[in-house]
Order: structure tokens, then C-alpha cells, then sequence
């Protein structure tokens, strides 16, 4: 018998599955079991949403009259089945696992169930475990569990956003104590200065993958320790320092505790970072490594993916508070056998220490074998942000790929949108191929697609008039009030929707530049107009709050009051509603701080067209007939871009959204609106879908990471003391390198050039010679064209003669000559980035 925690009774015989069901958050994007749960204690359901509150909180006579019901027995057996099979696709054979990727994010949004993110990083975390768990990547999460998360958002009488911190109990989370091998609940421990802290581990179940929570909410630890998991991103850098040392130490500890055999390591931004260290210290200790040999072994297992587009939004330590935490030459550092120094090398762009703040985002960068961005737009953004990681080295070569984020759909559709997938692509569609869903979705008729619409519209405009009604009794509107906010908005009117975090350079209130021209659009007789505007300022953001208090004032002008609402706690379930009802999705941020935002993403299976900059994933989306864009590809800030934008999307609302969409034939159907509904949600929804993204990063950066991570290791970590011999003696010598004599011949449609090399004591093998050209257009990339060793120099013991043969289409002063190193095992120039230029 499975024995579980904070369960106030034995389930009856024959229900006894509903423990498992409830505790697998599968529930959170299969709605196969609503039904159950709803029946179950209908009232409670609709309220939470978790139906582990519901199985703590069912009276033990209801239980046991379901379980001598027949048909309720039948249902779940159903549902039992059905999870088997979905078990059964995740893993169909029986061969041994591949090793597990290990994803470590600071947030995870799955559901308010589990509230356990902040925003779009937490959310997209959320998305990949589920999509790992659809399509079987294997799969292994860390987080924090947080006794209070981020905040709740309330509006007070005068529309000011305030903020609330409710207790997340964990006996009524749909978590598990984590067990260890010997049975108990799985303790770890990591050094503080003076003392030990201990974690408690939990686990979440997300379908078939394990989510492991770290709490340092135990009767061991003090008052103070005790609050370190205690509120998502907490105020202080002190505070913050911890997590992230609990998160990727402790986090690695965990995995080792467990047994977990791990291949690749996500870390999903910076703060995950010390848990290269960790690592590190594991292959140090498993196989008598030195330092450097054991970073050199288990980089290559390691993707760093940044979501940053600012500097300033890297986490900064100070040097005293990190040394506070790794003192030297006791401790951690007398672990891994460095000084400090060497550990501030890895937080700084240079190879000399600083007196900058410790970045974990560089520490991440300089222990990771892969990096990437977040949308091809985003890559090009921070490769200009790690730039002084590789000196002198061009900004096209700056090693940042990129893999697009990507939704979990099944999270995000409404029911109708889920009937008409099924209908047009079958029930397990999202484990399929891209091209199979945008044919057979691009089939369906414009009057189903039409009344899909329709019935989600109504569905929102319901929702909403519920939740303002209750957001108004609670501010102390007057019941005259409170009922007309229960008749607001319009459920035949074209909705617009705008929803995300109040910050500046989210420009917010874009449309409020111009309120005249707003409220003439909302108030168009023949063709109004109506938005749902919501989000959440940072509490420590003033402007942001100020943002929020704009639109709240707006809406509540009489001129406006049915046409306009602003919504109060922006979280995933009022996300959902949202994107499943709202026509078009509007997004205005000043390029390129976008890294992606997936909140437009969310429309698309739903019908929803976007109306957005082009940045981030709309920079890559974006076509004509798929939705539309908002001024140009280029960045322009301040006042003057901010007035050029507002401009644009009133001018792209006025003329062709509002228009396309009343411009109806005699059956009171718009076939140009639905032919770009069409386009777009079949061309777009299977692109940028978190089953794309899942793959993409198996096969693509977890598969590779994983097999050179085990050849790394191999024989006792034999290649990663070869490559730290190798960068060594690369390092030792490079000084000394340098060119002599360069010479272009010319020839028909080509230039032969030939350089001098002097390679002090490295043999050719060491290095790569090439000829470097600057891209001849933004849109192009660099020439990187390869020397050939010809002879050995004359009179020279190291020096040897390089040439090749480059098209005559550029002029010779184009290329310019230069060493980088070279390894088939190594990648550069992430894992050592020197390089030398001729002058």
C-alpha cells in the first residue's frame, strides 16, 4: 500500500486511484478528469481548482457512497486506463532510460494549485516539464518550494495596486514528501557561514515527470534559515545569494541523494548557476580530478539559457557578501581546491579578477558547454551582452544560439478549441508532426471557426463580468456598481486584450497616449470596440504601479465604463481565460527588450490573432495574413518611438483590424477575418508549441550534452585531463604568437593570400588559421575561411607558412587573418576563447 502524507483518511475500496490522480498535475492540462472532481465536491472544485483539497476536505460518507457508485467506479476506471496508455506512450519500449535531464529553474508555473512563479520564466518552466512529459523526453526538475511565493495583486478604493502574501501550506499543495533510498523524507544539507542549512525535498508529479522542491522550512534550521525559502525572489541580495546557493548546490545534492542519473543540465538562467559548481565537486570527488580537469568534463553537459535582454537585469553579488559565503581556503573553495580569485574569474567577464559584482549569469556562461536565447532576435541581443566574455572577438562569433520558447498547448485552449483540434487532427495531436497539424487544421470551415469564436467570447465576457463584480464589492463599490460591472462588455463585440507585467519598457500604456482616440474607438456605434487590460507592477516599481493606476482610472470613466476593464491579480487562470477568449492579443514593448514573450503564443489554438511589435517570437512569427505588426524592425526609444508606435497602433486598429472584423457577407460572416484566423492558428500553433521546443532542445543541445558529458568522464575523466593539458599549454604559449609577412596574388575571380605563422612551441594541429570577413549585410553572416599549413618556414623551428584560395568578388583588405584554437573535442571559442589577429 502507497502510504500518503497529510491525507486525513484511507480511501475507500475502489476509489483508492484518486489519491494517485490527484497528486499527478497532469490534471492541469488533461481535463479528462474534470468531471470526477466536479462530482466529487462540485463547490470546491470551482473555487480551487486542486483536487487534493478536495480529497483532504470530502466527507468520509461522500467518499464511500462513490465508491459503492457503479457508473462513478466505471469513470475512473476509464481514467485509468487512459493514464496507463498516456504512461505507456511517454516510454514504449522497455529498454534501460537514457539518462535525465536535470531543469533547473528558480520558478515553475504549472498552476495556481502549485503557485510557485512570478511570471513568464516560471510559466515557460511550467510548459517544458509538461511538454517533456507529452513526448517522453526524460526529464528531472529542481526548484524552490516557497512559503509564500510572489505576491497577489488587490486594488484599493482608489485603484492603487497593493500587495498581498498569502502562506502556501504545503499540506494542501498537491506535493509529496520526497522519500530518500532508506525510506525516510529526504534531508540535505548545504554550508552557511557558521552553520549548516537543511532542506527538506518535496516532490511534485508533472505527468511523468518528477519536479523536486527544496524547503528550508525545517524544525532544524533557525528562524532566519527558516525564511530563506520563504517568498519568491526575496528582497535583499543576502537572501537572494542563498537561494540561488540552495537552488544549485543544494539542488545537486538532492539529485545525487535520490540516485537520479543524470546527462544534460538546463540551467534556466543565472540563478541556477552554482550548480556548475556542484558538479564540478561531484567528478572531483568520483573521480580524483583536479578543478580545472573536473569543469573541463562536466561543462559539456551543461546548457545555459539566458532570458535576459538587459544587463541590468543580470543578478549582481557584491564581492564581500560572496566571500562572506566562500571564504578562502576553507570551506567550499577548500573543496574544490581553489582560491577566491579564481571563483570570482568565473562570475567576471575577465580572466583577472575584478572589483565588479559576481555575476551567476557568467559563471553559467563560463561552466556551460551550450548557451542560448530565447528567439532568434533575442541570440543577437545577447551575444552584444556577453561580448566582454571574448575579448576580441567578433560579435557574430559570440557562441549564443537560440530555441524559440514555445507553449503547452493542451494548458491554453478552451474547450472548443480543444473539440476542433480533435476533430481536425485527433486526441494525441501535440505528440505528432508539425506538418500534419497545419494541414488538417488549416481545413477546417469558416463557420465553425466562427462559432468557436463566438462561444469563447461569451465564455470571457461571462468570466469577466464575474470577476469585476466581486473586484468591485471587495474595493466597496456600491451595490449599484457591483451590479453594473456585472453587465459589462459585449460578447458580439470585437475584444481586444492586453495583459503582462507593468514595467516602463512593456509600454503598458501605449494606448493611453491618446485617450480621445480611444474612447472613439471603444464608442464606435457600427463598429465598437472593447478591451480587458491586466497585470502586475513590481511592488518595489513605482512607475509600474503608476501604469496600473492609469488604466484602472481609465476604465472606470463613465465614457468608457462598458467598453474597458481593468482586471485585478493577473495570474495563470485569469492568463487562460484571457487568451481563450480575447480576438486580438496586443503587445508593445520597445525593441528588443522583449527576450520572447509566449503570452501571444497562448491565442493562437484559440483563434486569437496577435497585434504586436515586431519582437521577440513576433519578430520570427510575423507575415503578412498571419496578424499584424506595429511600426518597423528597428529600435527606436524614448518619447519620439514611443509616439511613432502609439501612432501605428491606432493607425493598424483603426484601418484594418476594426474593419476586417464587422465586415461581414449575408450570413453575418467575415471570410477575410477568418481566413487570417485560419492561417494563423494553423500555421502558427504547431511552430510554437512547447512540443517543438522540447524537441528541439533533445535533440539539439540535451542528446549531444549528455554523450559528451559520459565521453568526458569516461576512464576516469581521461578526456577532461587531456583538455585541461591542452588549455594550458595553449594558454602558456599564446603570448608568443604572432604573424610575419602577408601576401595577396592576384588571380581570375580569386585572391591567393599567404601568411606567415609563428607558432612558439604549439604544432599546427593546435590551432586553426582563417581569414576573417566582416558580413557584407545585417542579414548576412561573417566569412570564416579556413588556412592550410603549407611548408615550415626557412630558418624558423616553429613557423609556418599558411595560405588560401578566397573569391575575387570582395577586396583583399576584406580579410584579414587570424588563430583561433582548434579541438575536435572542445568547443570554441565558448570553452576558451583566445585568438590572436594579424595587424
Amino acid at each position: 500500500m502507497t502510504l500518503h502524507a497529510f491525507l486525513p483518511r484511507e480511501l475507500p475500496d475502489g476509489i483508492e486511484p484518486l489519491t494517485d490522480l490527484a497528486l499527478d498535475l497532469r490534471w492541469t492540462w488533461s481535463h479528462g478528469t474534470d468531471d470526477i472532481w466536479r462530482r466529487i465536491d462540485p463547490v470546491t472544485w470551482e473555487a480551487t481548482h486542486n483536487p487534493w483539497v478536495i480529497l483532504q476536505s470530502a466527507p468520509g460518507e461522500r467518499l464511500e457512497a462513490l465508491a459503492a457508485d457503479a457508473p462513478f467506479r466505471e469513470r475512473l476506471a476509464t481514467i485509468l486506463a487512459a493514464r496507463q496508455r498516456y504512461s505507456a506512450m511517454a516510454k514504449p519500449t522497455d529498454e534501460p532510460a537514457p539518462p535525465a535531464t536535470a531543469y533547473f529553474s528558480m520558478e515553475f508555473g504549472l498552476s495556481e494549485a502549485l503557485p510557485l512563479y512570478a511570471g513568464g520564466l516560471g510559466v515557460l518552466a511550467g510548459d517544458l516539464l509538461k511538454a517533456a512529459s507529452d513526448v517522453g523526453v526524460p526529464m528531472v526538475g529542481v526548484g524552490l518550494l516557497y512559503q509564500e511565493g510572489y505576491f497577489r495583486q488587490v486594488l484599493d478604493a482608489q485603484g492603487r495596486q497593493q500587495e498581498l502574501y498569502p502562506y502556501n501550506d504545503p499540506t494542501v499543495l498537491p506535493i509529496q514528501p520526497a522519500l530518500s533510498p532508506s525510506g525516510g523524507w529526504l534531508m540535505v544539507s548545504v554550508d552557511l557561514p557558521g552553520r549548516a542549512l537543511w532542506l527538506r525535498v518535496w516532490r511534485a508529479n508533472v505527468g511523468n515527470v518528477p519536479l523536486y522542491l527544496l524547503d528550508s522550512n525545517a524544525p532544524l534550521n533557525d528562524a532566519a534559515d527558516r525564511g530563506i525559502t520563504g517568498k519568491l525572489y526575496a528582497e535583499g541580495l543576502e537572501t537572494r545569494l542563498c537561494q540561488e546557493i540552495v537552488l544549485g548546490i543544494g539542488g545537486w545534492r538532492l539529485l545525487e541523494a535520490l540516485g537520479v542519473p543524470v546527462g544534460a543540465c538546463h540551467i534556466n538562467e543565472g540563478h541556477a548557476a552554482f550548480v556548475v559548481l556542484e558538479r564540478v565537486r561531484g567528478a572531483m570527488r568520483a573521480a580524483g580530478l583536479s578543478f580545472r580537469a573536473a569543469l573541463w568534463a562536466t561543462r559539456a553537459g551543461n546548457i545555459f539559457t539566458s532570458h535576459t535582454p538587459v544587463a541590468a537585469g543580470f543578478d549582481a553579488f557584491p564581492i564581500p557578501l560572496l566571500a562572506k559565503y566562500f571564504p578562502e581556503g576553507r570551506g567550499y573553495l577548500a573543496d574544490l581546491g581553489i582560491g577566491f580569485d579564481e571563483l570570482l574569474t568565473l562570475g567576471h567577464p575577465s580572466s583577472q579578477p575584478t572589483a565588479e559584482p559576481f555575476l551567476p549569469a557568467y559563471l553559467a556562461l563560463h561552466g556551460a558547454g551550450h548557451v542560448n536565447g530565447v528567439s532568434r532576435l533575442h541570440a543577437a541581443t545577447s551575444r552584444r551582452l556577453f561580448l566582454p566574455l571574448f575579448p576580441r572577438w567578433p560579435e557574430p562569433d559570440v557562441p549564443v544560439d537560440y530555441v524559440t520558447n514555445g507553449v503547452h498547448v493542451p494548458s491554453w485552449d478552451s474547450r472548443w478549441a480543444d473539440e476542433l483540434w480533435t476533430a481536425s487532427c485527433g486526441p494525441e495531436r501535440w505528440r505528432g508532426s508539425a506538418e500534419d497539424l497545419e494541414a488538417a487544421s488549416g481545413k477546417v470551415d469558416d463557420m465553425t471557426l466562427w462559432t468557436i469564436r463566438g462561444q469563447a467570447r461569451a465564455e470571457l465576457v461571462t468570466k469577466v463580468r464575474s470577476r469585476l463584480a466581486r473586484q468591485l464589492a471587495r474595493r466597496g463599490a456600491t451595490p449599484d456598481a457591483t451590479e453594473e460591472g456585472a453587465r459589462i462588455l459585449d460578447p458580439d463585440v470585437l475584444t481586444l486584450g492586453f495583459a503582462r507585467r507593468f514595467a516602463e519598457y512593456k509600454r503598458p500604456n501605449l494606448l493611453l497616449r491618446d485617450t480621445e482616440r480611444l474612447r472613439k474607438l471603444l464608442n464606435n456605434s457600427g463598429r465598437p470596440v472593447q478591451i480587458v487590460v491586466a497585470g502586475k507592477a513590481h511592488p518595489a516599481d513605482l512607475g509600474g504601479k503608476a501604469l496600473v493606476e492609469a488604466w484602472v482610472r481609465f476604465a472606470e470613466t463613465r465614457a468608457v465604463r462598458g467598453r474597458c476593464v481593468f482586471l485585478e491579480d493577473y495570474d495563470l487562470t485569469l492568463a487562460q481565460e484571457l487568451v481563450q477568449g480575447v480576438d486580438v492579443w496586443i503587445n508593445t514593448p520597445r525593441r528588443p527588450w522583449e527576450a520572447c514573450g509566449t503570452s501571444g503564443m497562448k491565442v493562437l489554438v484559440n483563434g486569437g490573432l496577435n497585434l504586436s511589435v515586431l519582437d521577440g517570437w513576433w519578430e520570427e512569427a510575423y507575415a503578412p495574413g498571419l496578424g499584424w505588426a506595429i511600426g518597423g524592425d528597428t529600435s527606436e526609444g524614448g518619447s519620439d518611438g514611443d509616439a511613432r508606435d502609439a501612432e501605428a497602433l491606432f493607425r493598424v486598429l483603426e484601418d484594418q483590424v476594426v474593419p476586417l472584423f464587422y465586415d461581414r457577407d449575408s450570413e453575418g460572416l467575415p471570410h477575410a477575418w477568418l481566413e487570417r484566423v485560419r492561417a494563423s492558428l494553423s500555421r502558427l500553433t504547431p511552430r510554437f508549441s512547447a512540443t517543438r521546443m522540447i524537441r528541439e532542445y533533445a535533440t539539439r543541445y540535451y542528446e549531444p550534452a549528455s554523450r559528451a558529458v559520459t565521453k568526458r568522464l569516461a576512464d576516469g575523466g581521461a578526456l577532461g585531463k587531456t583538455l585541461e593539458s591542452w588549455e594550458s599549454r595553449l594558454t602558456m604559449h599564446w603570448p608568443a604568437l604572432r604573424f610575419g609577412h602577408l601576401e595577396a596574388t592576384a588571380r581570375p575571380d580569386a585572391w591567393d593570400i599567404s601568411v606567415e605563422v609563428y607558432l612558439d612551441d604549439l604544432e599546427p594541429g593546435d590551432v586553426r588559421v582563417e581569414l576573417y570577413g566582416e558580413p557584407l549585410s545585417a542579414a548576412s553572416e561573417p566569412t570564416r575561411l579556413p588556412m592550410q599549413a603549407v611548408r615550415p618556414l626557412a630558418g624558423s623551428s616553429h613557423g609556418q607558412l599558411f595560405s588560401a584560395i578566397v573569391p575575387g568578388n570582395r577586396p583583399v583588405s576584406d580579410y584579414t587573418p587570424r588563430i583561433v584554437p582548434a579541438s575536435s573535442s572542445a568547443a570554441i571559442p565558448l570553452e576558451l576563447p583566445l585568438i590572436a589577429w594579424h595587424h
